[in-house]
């Protein structure tokens, strides 16, 4: 009995050890369900669209694994850059643009797990915290660009009666200044003038080895199929009422159950759940009547203050959601729950992507990574809060 009663427990610290955002989530959850008693709302507080995007692109992904795409474009890439800086700047780059276009979720979704891959052949641990957290930066900055660049932001373009030139013309000064943010942390990264390989024999046997992998035709048409899927996938998030959401999933479901219905149950679940964790967390908060007055004594005349320490207690998309019923002043809303997406590991639940894809990979890792990712972006988010009281002093942009 003793030593089944050790076994279970023993079970039970591993699990939390390894899925300790999703065991917070919903510790968290369970908490806020003895507030609020469960109820039909319930559902509401999910977000079922934005999970089934989850899903699909990470079928997508797990399928591009598969078939070795991520290992050749990978190997591609550190045959075409020399130095470390160069590589580091390739991969910040990436979901810093692509997430503009294709939400921050769906750009880490997409591009952290293939510098983990490209990291892990290059044989430079000490890189993948760095990277893996100015990636996150990148797209949650990237993202506050356009207005599809996030959830926040399409619905609060869609309230705000702006033009696409307004909202750009907006976050105009928040991107060069996040560029700048970005190439100075980067600078801060040791060894970035390291060579990518410690010699030539090792770059030439890569060389040798992507020739070899070029020559087999059969991964082209396993790219086609999962490069369609993507497409489609990410067609749903800019054009949901043309690509309806269950109908994309429904589809991206029986093409992977024919090509390879392994993927389906390989994928990570956790991340799903935990998802599901803080949105019945957050849902409760706005619904405990002390929280809520408290969040609308905060808003009126004080967006920015409410919207930047709101989205550090329940993330920037609910908190967006919950501030637009009591403010007119929707533009500075806008920046503020974008600043918000930086700091803590909830201000954006794009962040917790990258966190449980590198949990997942490397769990060892994970501590070291909270600290840094959450030091650097606290620090991006003091730099930008004080360039945006700058502005409002001295006018140079008009909000």
């Amino acid at each position: 009995m003793c030593s089944a009663m050790n076994k279970v427990y023993t079970n039970i610290i591993k699990f939390i050890k390894k899925e300790t955002v999703l065991t917070i989530s919903w510790v968290l959850a369970i908490i806020s369900m003895f507030i609020v008693k469960p109820d039909a709302k319930y559902v509401e507080y999910i977000d079922f669209r934005s999970l089934a995007t989850l899903w699909c692109l990470m079928i997508v992904v797990a399928g591009f694994t598969d078939c070795g795409t991520f290992d050749r474009i990978g190997r591609k890439m550190l045959l075409s850059t020399k130095y470390v800086w160069q590589l580091v700047l390739l991969l910040v780059a990436l979901p810093f643009f692509f997430s503009m276009f294709i939400t921050n979720d769906v750009a880490l979704l997409t591009f952290v797990p293939f510098s983990i891959h490209i990291v892990k052949m290059s044989e430079k641990d000490e890189l993948l915290i760095p990277i893996v957290a100015f990636q996150t930066l990148a797209a949650n900055l990237g993202s506050m660009f356009t207005p599809i660049g996030n959830p926040q932001n399409i619905y609060l373009y869609g309230i705000s009666g702006m033009t696409i030139g307004d909202f750009l013309y907006l976050m105009a000064p928040y991107i060069c200044m996040s560029v700048l943010l970005l190439a100075l942390g980067m600078v801060s990264i040791k060894g970035k003038r390291k060579s990518i390989f410690a010699d030539e024999a090792k770059r030439q046997s890569m060389s040798d080895y992507l020739n070899t992998a070029n020559d087999d035709d059969n991964h082209i048409k396993c790219e086609i199929i999962y490069g369609a899927m993507f497409m489609v996938a990410v067609l749903s998030v800019a054009f949901p009422k043309v690509l309806w959401y269950p109908i994309v999933c429904a589809v991206i479901l029986i093409i992977s159950f024919v090509v390879n219905r392994k993927l389906i149950v390989s994928i990570d679940y956790a991340l799903l759940f935990t998802f599901v964790g803080f949105f019945v967390f957050t849902g409760n908060l706005e619904r405990i009547g002390e929280v809520r007055n408290f969040l609308v004594s905060l808003v009126e005349g004080h967006e920015m203050a409410a919207g930047i320490i709101s989205s550090q207690l329940i993330s920037n998309v609910p908190a967006a959601l919950l501030l637009s019923d009591f403010t007119d002043d929707i533009r500075r809303l806008i920046v503020a729950v974008n600043l918000g997406g930086l700091g803590t590991l909830i201000a954006s639940m794009a962040s917790l992507i990258s966190f449980k894809l590198l949990a997942h990979r490397r769990n060892e890792m994970k501590g070291r990574y909270l600290v840094y990712f959450t030091v650097v972006s606290v620090v991006f988010l003091a730099v930008l809060c004080a360039f945006h009281i700058f502005n409002a002093e001295y006018g140079f942009f008009v909000e």
